[in-house]
């Protein structure tokens, strides 16, 4: 039998309780995407905790499961992929990673966001060409990221007594010069094998422009590779392992960034993502650091950038989530807050550049040119093709290997 008093309580119990009990139910009802990256380094995982918090802001539940390394992160998605408990969403790079896994059928289009934001006008060729297959697009660009940008230590370059930019080659071998004889680690290096890579890809493309970069890499042109220009290329490559130092194997790349930071060496060559660091770091660029997208006009803008993907799945909920996701991501205003802590440049051409560093401006800028766009090493080559060139170029490295022999395995790893 109800009292007053017993009614007093049943009506303050709903007044306390009945507010977070819809809150709860709200939140059961939110779109939930679980999210795998690897996003782990200081200026990436501050960058990440603004899609995650845009995310929240539109009303999903984000669920964050960082795997540090692309390659661990990459195995993991795809072998939930496989064994039936997938992520809702996950990033890639903007390359043919992800190819094996569209070919079977396992990921959800995109298209409606495609089409709503005109993506076959408004994006670059070599993203296009990766995440857009037998007409339909697959991934969610997030970013632009530039492969191959020299970052330089300005207190490194003033102790050294290095007054410019270096605009050649040779330039830049004499500025490597006046920075060990000033006791600087000339080039920070991290001795893995897509490091290599991307030193390898750097030096390629400033040397040989764009002309010889594209023969080697996407037409795989086998008298390009065994030929004497891209032999010259080998041979400057294999010159800057002198100006790295000992404690370069194995090392990961933000910490080689660190020592450009603290002005302990002078140069590295490395993905604008290192940008990231600096700023994490509170240092500003063009104050503390410098950035050269390439020796001259002449460099081709190596770009790729991160997507995010979203496995098949015929959960209502869950296609919710990754609709959901689809449209954070490809807002103008994340793309620039993302990018000013991540160290890349939107994939938009519609956002409002002047919030965002000089570095990024000048990639900005670059990238109105459409015929220095090129895409790295991974947009023109399988997986293993890339794989196997690694191999060669880390063994070259490391080892006495002839420059004939590297070439010849280079092009033997290229041809089919």
């Amino acid at each position: 039998m109800f009292t007053v008093r017993t009614l007093a309580a049943a009506c303050a119990w709903l007044c306390v309780c009945a507010p977070a009990l819809a809150a709860a139910a709200a939140v059961a009802q939110a779109p939930r995407a679980e999210v795998i990256h690897w996003w782990t380094s200081g200026g990436e995982s501050a960058a990440v905790k603004q899609v995650a918090q845009a995310y929240r802001d539109a009303g999903g539940v984000w669920v964050d499961t960082a795997i540090a390394g692309g390659d661990q992160s990459r195995a993991v998605t795809i072998n939930r992929i496989v064994g039936g408990n997938p992520p809702t969403a996950a990033q890639f790079n903007t390359s043919k990673q992800f190819l094996d896994v569209i070919e079977a059928g396992m990921l959800n289009n995109v298209d409606k966001v495609a089409r709503a934001q005109n993506w076959d006008q408004m994006l670059p060729e070599p993203i296009v060409d990766v995440i857009k297959v037998d007409g339909h697009y697959y991934a969610v660009p997030l970013n632009i990221h530039m492969q191959t940008w020299f970052w330089y230590s300005k207190a490194a370059f003033k102790k050294a007594g290095i007054e410019k930019e270096p605009e050649s080659m040779p330039e830049f071998f004499a500025a490597l010069d006046k920075l060990k004889a000033a006791g600087i680690i000339p080039l920070a290096h991290g001795g893995q094998s897509w490091q290599e890579t991307v030193l390898f890809s750097a030096i390629l493309a400033n040397m040989g422009g764009k002309e010889l970069y594209l023969k080697a890499m996407r037409d795989r042109d086998q008298a390009t590779l065994l030929g004497p220009d891209f032999r010259k290329v080998m041979l400057a490559f294999k010159r800057l392992k002198s100006y790295v130092d000992a404690g370069s194997p194995g090392r990961n790349w933000n910490d080689a960034t660190a020592l450009v930071i603290s002005g302990k060496a002078g140069f590295q060559v490395m993905g604008d993502w290192a940008k990231g660091e600096f700023t994490n770091a509170r240092q500003i660029a063009g104050q503390h650091y410098g950035c050269m997208a390439g020796f001259n006009a002449a460099t081709p803008y190596l770009i790729q950038g991160d997507v995010f993907v979203f496995p098949q799945t015929d959960s209502a909920q869950a296609v919710r989530a990754q609709q959901l996701l689809a449209k954070v991501v490809s807002q103008p205003d994340l793309q620039v807050t993302f990018s000013k802590l991540k160290g890349s440049i939107p994939v938009r051409t519609d956002v409002n550049a002047a919030e965002l560093d000089v570095c990024a401006r000048k990639g900005i800028e670059i990238m109105k040119d459409r015929g220095r766009q090129a895409g790295v090493t991974e947009v023109y080559l399988t997986p293993d093709q890339n794989g196997a060139m690694q191999d060669v170029l880390t063994a070259y490295w490391n080892t006495n290997m002839p420059v004939e022999k590297a070439q010849k395995s280079i092009a033997n790893a290229l041809k089919y």
